[in-house]
């Protein structure tokens, strides 16, 4: 198998063979931890419908957002039919023992199911799955900001949700509307980047996001207020 399959958007519709598991509740929607998402993954536009990922997936973070189709076809209890999954937690040890292996919620590993099998496949417990990476589309809503709880007037951090097309970001900048000189941020972990802020530097904030695999940028214009508050969302206007 080639393991930088998992790093190309594929367009030619093949697929590569891969390892699932399933934790959490048998109909549970897992988590979004290790990628700053926490238990937003069950709601919109996620619904439960995600992975963690061994480290050729997560690849320390870099991976969180990144869409795949999986299938199953070596089990009775399979559907053959592809499904799409986003990458939103890290599955480490044991995990990384296998090239790929997707560690699903319990409600996504069951829709690699017939219908009426889902637990019956959950009973196998470790399955043989094929896989291919495809573009994210979370059909026509913008991205949205998550300020992380830790944040403050001199440190602002937040994760990005429902990024469309690569779902992974490359690079990130925090531009202040009262100089517009850009703040480069970093990497915290997952999703989540951060930006010192400097003494008589205050918002709107644009945010200016770049993708890991495209590089395609974007700007999503005055999209933190100047009065932003600590673990609150807000919705751009804008997505890949």
């Amino acid at each position: 198998m080639n393991i930088e399959a998992v790093d190309v958007l594929v367009n030619n519709n093949t697929f590569y063979s891969a390892v699932a598991t399933w934790y959490g509740d048998p109909e549970g929607s897992g988590s979004g931890g290790a990628c700053g998402l926490e238990d937003d993954v069950a709601n919109p536009p996620y619904y439960g419908m995600i992975s963690a990922g061994n480290n050729n997936l997560f690849k320390s973070g870099k991976g969180c957002g990144s869409c795949y189709q999986v299938k199953c076809t070596q089990n009775a209890e399979c559907s053959g039919y592809p499904i799409t999954i986003t990458i939103t937690d890290e599955c480490p040890g044991a995990c990384n023992d296998d090239p790929v292996h997707f560690d699903l919620s319990g409600k996504a590993f069951g829709y690699l199911a017939k219908r009426g099998e889902g637990d019956a496949l959950r009973n196998k417990g470790r399955i043989n799955i094929e896989y291919q990476r495809v573009q994210c589309y979370y059909n026509n809503m913008s991205i949205a900001i998550k300020i992380d709880r830790g944040s403050n007037q001199y440190y602002l951090a937040f994760a990005l949700e429902n990024v469309n097309g690569d779902g992974e970001i490359g690079s990130m900048e925090l531009i202040p509307s009262n100089s517009g000189q850009p703040l480069y941020m970093q990497q915290v972990f997952g999703a989540t980047w951060k930006a010192d802020i400097p003494i008589g530097t205050s918002g709107p904030y644009s945010v200016r996001i770049t993708s890991l695999d495209s590089r395609r940028t974007i700007t999503a214009y005055n999209s933190i207020p100047a009065d932003w508050h600590p673990g609150q969302y807000y919705i751009t206007n804008v997505n890949f």
